[in-house]
């Protein structure tokens, strides 16, 4: 008989229209209540974070999807038998949008307690600082848009994801010179 986690600690991942995330995730929200089932469905999340992006020249904030065409549920799915609650089952497959349960076809897997733990401070700590948006790789030729070298082109050697910081080697009195710009400042050639 399979081990069945306490029905808060039941997560699963449930696969989704891409594109359609936020949509799924408020139709289950309102359904849920709609049809009391505040019992058996806890949480639904759309993991995201919000990213800097230079659009025109102006830095703007978006928030972009850890994982487009999914979403995380918190919900009571198992027995404690191992058995599917067919009112839990059949309210998440028959939902607009929704494509199915991740694991196999016809028997969800809950994620570990700590991929959960790792999600969720992922989703705080992302939430809470905004991130520069990288489109960019290493060998791209870029030019600059800003600052002392605006209008020189070169090739991204390194990237720091974290802090948005580009090494691009641009091209200073006839010498490839490594200058470090943040993100917005370049865009492609």
């Amino acid at each position: 008989m399979p081990v069945v986690p306490e029905p808060k600690k039941q997560w699963y991942v449930v696969h989704v229209l891409s594109g359609q995330e936020k949509r799924v995730h408020d139709r289950i929200r309102r359904e849920a209540e709609a049809q009391e089932m505040g019992d058996y469905i806890f949480d639904v999340l759309v993991p995201q974070e919000r990213v800097e992006e230079n659009r025109r020249g102006k830095k703007i904030e978006t928030k972009r999807k850890f994982y487009p065409g999914y979403i995380i549920v918190n919900m009571h799915l198992f027995e404690e038998d191992g058995g599917l609650m067919d009112q839990t089952w059949y309210f998440i497959k028959e939902m607009d949008g929704v494509i199915g349960f991740a694991g196999t076809k016809d028997r969800p897997i809950p994620m570990r307690q700590r991929e959960v733990d790792a999600m969720l401070s992922q989703i705080n700590e992302r939430e809470e600082n905004i991130r520069p948006a990288i489109t960019f790789d290493t060998g791209d030729s870029v030019k600059v848009g800003d600052g002392p070298f605006e209008g020189q082109t070169g090739v991204i050697e390194e990237i720091d994801h974290e802090t948005g910081k580009i090494l691009v080697s641009v091209n200073i009195f006839g010498r490839a010179t490594p200058v470090e710009l943040e993100a917005w400042q370049i865009e492609k050639e």
